[in-house]
């Protein structure tokens, strides 16, 4: 699906771009990427004065949509708006990538990092932190946490939980974060790790029990919730994030402009608001800095893929 982002006419200085502009989506239209990648858009639209396309390339869990950016024309004309899972999750979760996440790409910069969060059914009264972990140390095994797919950043998110916390976790495959929410209101599971977006309208009506969030840093829009690190796992922090990103040997000085652009577009409150009603925490940086992002997190979930043998359904 494509759409065509309208602009408003306005120079700019400089040469690029000299005419439109097409943002990669890899995944279908109405989830995180794809309503950040249009929210910068717009902006970046306004900023350039030339249209701002967006271009959605669903399937194999980001992988054609990425693997189309890497083989683009190098010239700041195609970009990808990939996130933790296309850039640091899969070359560790699939035994064959069509493109190298490292070589094959530029990173131009980190849009916006999506804290987790923790949750539980409203009668649950292991909803702590450190009744989460007693339960689980009660019966190994048998205390369950839903996520939106293996190999998720959810999923990813509760892995690390039980590991650090040392108890024995039964995760449970959902094909997408709402059913996995469902079926934790429904008492079918003790927990799950779903984003902010899913969950505030429920927590708000009392059907959820937020445990704590899964960020460094409490969320914006539930500051009377603990991190996890807070509640009792010093150290914990497990986030998901997206980012834009250019096909390997985009000229350097095109790869700063964007990202100078993406933190300018960043930086204006209505994004900013819009971002942050998303649970979202806007997160513009250089390039240099959303690679040392990608490369951390690329370490920190091939660890915890390998150590527990977790495998793309």
């Amino acid at each position: 699906m494509t759409a065509v982002v309208a602009v408003a006419p306005q120079a700019h200085a400089g040469t690029y771009p000299e005419r439109p502009v097409t943002i990669v989506v890899p995944f279908p239209p109405g989830g995180g990427t794809d309503t950040g990648a249009r929210l910068i858009a717009q902006r970046l639209g306004e900023l350039w004065g030339h249209a701002v396309i967006i271009e959605n390339k669903p399937g194999a869990a980001g992988q054609i949509g990425s693997a189309y950016v890497a083989r683009a024309k190098p010239d700041g004309y195609t970009l990808l708006m990939g996130n933790i899972g296309t850039h640091s999750i899969n070359p560790s979760l699939y035994k064959t990538v069509p493109y190298n996440a490292v070589k094959d790409f530029a990173p131009v910069s980190l849009v916006a990092e999506l804290p987790l969060v923790m949750v539980t059914a409203s009668g649950n009264a292991a909803n702590t932190v450190p009744l989460a972990i007693a339960a689980g140390k009660r019966e190994p095994g048998k205390v369950t946490y839903g996520s939106s797919g293996s190999g998720s950043s959810m999923h990813l998110a509760g892995a690390i939980f039980a590991r650090q916390a040392g108890v024995d976790m039964l995760h449970v495959a959902y094909k997408g974060g709402g059913p996995a929410v469902a079926d934790v209101m429904a008492g079918h599971v003790n927990y799950a790790f779903a984003t902010l977006y899913e969950t505030m309208g429920l927590i708000k009506g009392g059907k959820l029990k937020p445990v704590a969030v899964t960020s460094g840093k409490r969320a914006a829009l539930m500051p009377e919730v603990p991190t996890v690190a807070e509640a009792g796992l010093p150290g914990y922090e497990s986030i998901s994030w997206i980012g834009m990103l250019a096909p390997a040997g985009t000229p350097p000085a095109i790869v700063s402009k964007i990202a100078q652009d993406v933190r300018t577009a960043l930086a204006d409150p209505k994004v900013k608001q819009t971002l942050a009603d998303q649970g979202a925490v806007p997160s513009g940086s250089t390039p240099e800095a959303f690679a040392s992002v990608m490369a951390r997190d690329t370490t920190r979930y091939a660890k915890v893929i390998r150590e527990q043998s977790i495998k793309a359904e």
